[in-house]
């Protein structure tokens, strides 16, 4: 049976492709799995070099959804509280009133994430986690929808704090970005105006469209023959001679979830290996340690991956 709105959802998904496609050259894929990481309530880390459109990502998914947006960057002296806001004493009323920070966005673009203390990291474990944070044993909800992008330099680790593996556990999907096709490039160079295209942006769905389309991932049927699949590539995780620690039923759930969602953005109501094969590698690569692991990231990551891929040669496709 059909999902109720099916053809409403694909619609919105396709022009928020074209939206963002507009600023984000030639990099369709990457479009995909942000959305796919917004529809399925995750969160999204990108690791790659500078000036490849990260922030720029994180601006048009915004600007398009009618969302509001905060960009932080992360530094070596960023405070928890800078993030999640203070209370402080009014002296007119008498009273101590909370002043929220720049977490209370829609759509958070965590720069350099890796570049703060490991204290003011893990200050984004319940925002992530639980769409909430506690101050001064008070909760206050974060809005609806809530994404948080986060950045990481994979070349330059001086000075860095490379994050737990709690805190990358909360990242549904691990990506790159990568350099646009030799073509794209050439329109973003000639076609550059003095105002940052981004900003001309205009949304063509609301917030509102996005949780519909968020309780859509849900329904989104996946067949036990898959799900049996997709156990096996986790269960394999654990096992392989070349990862040290496997994938959590955390990751797991997290796994099953990106898979509905990314059937939901290819326009199905229901699963297909292709859907599994497709988040493996994103979705479960920076939840597993590597036998081999180095003091760097770059060579931990190319390892885990690797390993993931390796897994999903090996594991028979349900047909």
């Amino acid at each position: 049976m059909a999902i109720k709105g099916l053809t409403k959802a694909t619609e919105s998904v396709r022009a928020l492709e074209e939206n963002i496609s507009l600023v984000i050259f030639g990099k369709q894929h990457v479009v995909q799995q942000a959305l796919a990481a917004l529809l399925a309530r995750g969160h999204l880390l990108i690791e790659d070099v500078p000036g490849i459109g990260k922030t720029t990502l994180a601006r048009a998914i915004a600007r398009s959804i009618d969302c509001t947006f905060q960009r932080i960057q992360f530094t070596s002296d960023l405070l928890p509280s800078d993030i999640i806001g203070v209370t402080i004493y009014n002296q007119h009323t008498h009273q101590f009133e909370f002043k929220a920070g720049p977490i209370f966005a829609n759509v958070i673009l965590a720069d350099e994430i890796n570049r703060t203390t490991p204290k003011t990291q893990s200050c984004l474990l319940e925002a992530m986690n639980e769409m909430q944070v506690s101050v001064d044993s008070v909760t206050y909800p974060l809005p609806q929808p809530f994404l948080v992008l986060a950045t990481q330099n994979p070349i330059e680790f001086h000075g860095t704090y490379p994050l737990p593996e709690s805190q990358l556990d909360r990242f549904m999907l691990k990506i790159r970005i990568g350099y646009p096709p030799s073509e794209d490039e050439k329109k973003m160079i000639t076609g550059r105006q003095l105002t940052p295209p981004v900003e001309s942006l205009q949304p063509v769905i609301h917030a509102d469209d996005v949780r519909v389309m968020q309780a859509m991932v849900t329904e989104v049927s996946v067949d036990s023959a898959l799900v049996n699949y997709l156990m096996a590539i986790v269960e394999a995780t654990r096992h392989a001679p070349a990862i040290e620690l496997g994938v959590s039923p955390r990751g797991a759930m997290n796994f099953y979830r990106a898979a509905q969602a990314n059937a939901l953005v290819m326009g199905r109501d229901y699963c297909v290996p292709d859907d599994i094969k497709e988040m493996a590698v994103p979705c479960l690569s920076h939840r597993i340690i590597p036998a081999t692991r180095l003091d760097v990231e770059g060579p931990r990551t190319e390892a885990a991956e690797r390993a993931i891929a390796e897994i999903l040669n090996q594991t028979p496709v349900p047909l």
